[in-house]
């Protein structure tokens, strides 16, 4: 399912939900010497997230190679073999697609390793207005008039079972390659490559579509001793990885870390023209910029237009074709925007018709809304209100057609199993999905969804989740620290972008920028750094001292480069760090000063005396040990 890499939403002050990180066991953040040792901070965020030995931390930074994929895929052989068979005899092959990014990176790859070893491939890829999700019968019909005898899915087919058993009795042969949902029972097919038939400890459990096009591009080539066939494919791995927001573990990881350095230097000519027209011609290509402007471009393409347009634009050869490609990507880019924003201020204006109380789950529908970005929407309401939400719009006969989104914790896929009685057509995962409904049970559907989303405000509350992993001084963010946190990249899912905390920041400067865009200057001490909050949801005003919550960012611009904050939680500080270092921490009435000593802590109180962590561990009494608790994640200590 495509997703869509974006800056962050900053919610108003009442709309967050601070989790303060619990303070790690004692020992866990020991790492052996080494020449560039990691900061304590970053040495916290890979505790928290299971990183906590010399290994797993070193396996992290420098993952192992990848293992021979014959053996984690038992059909690689079987499928191998056929596409040699199709390259001998200059056979036509029909990759058939998806339309989102992964889907069209995986169609460009086969596609032109395909073409360099002497098979004629055919680019098949559904209409997302006219055809819907995935290889249908009707196109199986088109390439069987066509002459082709073997297919192959990428991105999809798994669950293709009418198209694939008309396949089937047409005499076309299916190499099915899919990562989503394995069905019961599986279409008709010659060799199935899915990351669900690995081992259970395999690393090419996270592979995406474009990963597992990978997979047979590499075995075909090493079957034909043509390294020379995998030119573009390492490439076309990096954006589709990334622009799916594929798990970055195990193999997608290591192969990752190989491709993304030389994506800069790429001989794709449309990925070249691509990076002009964004603006990044001048420096390399990180998993950053992949995901916030080259993918975009390329995920417009299949919301609003022809699929087509992507795959030639990633595999044509002419310097000047690929560059009028990439204006028209860039064209439909610029409509997906401007449409976006329309319904987005158009599902708003509903949601403040409806009242001042908010349902808990939102659902919204207009028929003239566009299908092809209706979940992007729904995902930035979901950034906003911390809520799930369904947009819909017509289908056409009586019906209409959803996307959904959802925060953590509340499974989208187990929501639309529940209401399947009432739907016409459904899929999805835990954050997103998608359905098709009759217009007459609308109403009784969203009674259905609240019910759920209620219970499940219920344990979670109401609210856009703050969750820092790591406290920073502001003093502590330069360029040597953003060194040691690039070591860290590419980050993405399993892996996310950390976001640190600083406490008792005071409010030097603010300033509401065109687009609604907050810009502050904050200061510790005598340390000051700009911070943006995108999309500000809230007053004019803020307090005089805040804790922040932030990803660290290179900002460009000009020219220039700066260090930044990219805001994700605001909220008034009940504590500050005074010029000796120390934080002050406020809990009821009292105030306290707190200091590291050592591995460990002091805390002061208003009268002088002072109280170790050491000491400390010998009292019973619940508020003391709250107090050092409370101090230990002030520090940002293990405790």
């Amino acid at each position: 399912m495509a997703s869509t890499w974006k800056l962050s939403l900053l919610p108003a002050l009442d709309e967050q939900r601070w989790h303060l990180p619990a303070p790690l066991a004692p020992g866990c953040l020991s790492q052996e010497p080494a020449a560039n040792p990691l900061p304590e901070a970053l040495l916290a965020v890979l505790g928290r997230r299971g990183f906590t030995s010399p290994g797993q931390i070193g396996a992290l930074l420098d993952p192992p190679a990848a293992p021979a994929a014959g053996r984690h895929f038992a059909d690689l052989a079987k499928a191998v073999a056929r596409l040699k068979r199709a390259c001998g005899q200059g056979e036509q092959v029909a990759i058939c697609g998806d339309y989102d990014a992964d889907g069209m990176t995986s169609t460009a790859l086969l596609v032109g390793v395909l073409q360099r070893l002497g098979a004629r491939p055919i680019a098949a890829i559904p209409s997302r207005m006219d055809d819907g999700y995935g290889l249908n019968a009707a196109m199986v019909e088109r390439l069987a008039e066509q002459g082709v005898a073997l297919l192959v899915t990428v991105d999809n087919g798994v669950s293709a079972l009418e198209a694939l058993e008309r396949a089937e009795a047409l005499g076309i042969e299916a190499i099915i390659t899919d990562h989503h949902a394995i069905p019961d029972p599986l279409p008709p097919h010659l060799a199935l490559l899915h990351p669900q038939r690995t081992p259970a400890d395999s690393p090419y459990r996270g592979l995406a579509g474009v990963g597992l096009a990978y997979v047979l591009a590499s075995a075909l080539c090493k079957s034909l001793r043509r390294a020379d066939g995998l030119k573009i494919a390492l490439d076309l791995f990096c954006i589709g990885t990334i622009a799916d927001m594929a798990p970055l573990v195990g193999v997608n990881r290591r192969w990752l870390i190989d491709g993304l350095p030389e994506l800069g230097r790429s001989p794709l000519v449309g990925l070249q023209a691509l990076q002009q027209l964004a603006g990044l011609d001048d420096g390399p290509l990180n998993a950053q910029a992949v995901g916030f402007q080259i993918a975009p471009r390329i995920n417009a393409v299949g919301r609003l237009g022809d699929p087509q347009l992507v795959v030639e634009l990633l595999t044509t050869e002419d310097p000047d074709r690929a560059l009028a490609l990439a204006r028209e990507c860039e064209a439909l880019n610029r409509q997906r925007r401007e449409l976006c924003s329309a319904i987005e201020a158009e599902a708003l204006a509903l949601l403040e018709a409806d009242g001042p109380r908010r349902p808990a789950f939102l659902l919204l529908a207009q028929n003239h809304w566009h299908h092809g970005v209706i979940g992007i929407v729904a995902a930035r309401l979901v950034e906003r209100f911390g809520l799930p939400a369904a947009l819909l719009a017509g289908e056409g006969n009586g019906r209409l057609r959803a996307s959904v989104r959802a925060p953590r914790g509340f499974a989208v896929d187990q929501a639309l199993q529940h209401c399947a009685p009432l739907l016409e057509r459904f899929g999805g995962h835990p954050a997103a999905g998608g359905f098709t409904v009759r217009a007459d049970q609308v109403a009784a559907l969203h009674a259905e969804l609240e019910g759920l989303a209620q219970s499940w405000l219920q344990q979670s509350g109401r609210g856009t989740p703050v969750e820092p992993e790591a406290l920073l001084g502001l003093g502590q963010v330069d360029r040597d620290f953003l060194g040691q946190l690039q070591r860290l990249e590419p980050f993405g899912i399993g892996h996310p972008d950390p976001v640190f905390w600083s406490q008792g920041c005071q409010v030097a400067s603010q300033k509401l920028l065109r687009g609604g865009h907050l810009q502050l200057e904050l200061v510790q001490g005598e340390h000051r750094l700009r911070a943006m909050g995108w999309r500000w949801q809230g007053p004019a005003n803020l307090p005089a001292r805040v804790d922040a919550a932030y990803r660290l960012r290179l900002d460009h611009w000009q020219g220039q480069e700066r260090l930044q904050l990219e805001l994700v939680g605001l909220r008034p500080s009940a504590s500050e760090a005074n010029c000796e270092g120390e934080v002050v921490l406020r809990r009821r009435d009292r105030t306290y000063w707190c200091r590291r000593a050592g591995s460990g802590l002091v805390v002061r109180n208003a009268a002088g005396h002072e109280l170790s962590s050491e000491e400390a561990a010998s009292h019973d009494h619940p508020y003391v040990r709250a107090l050092i608790q409370d101090a230990a994640i002030a520090l940002g200590l293990v405790a």
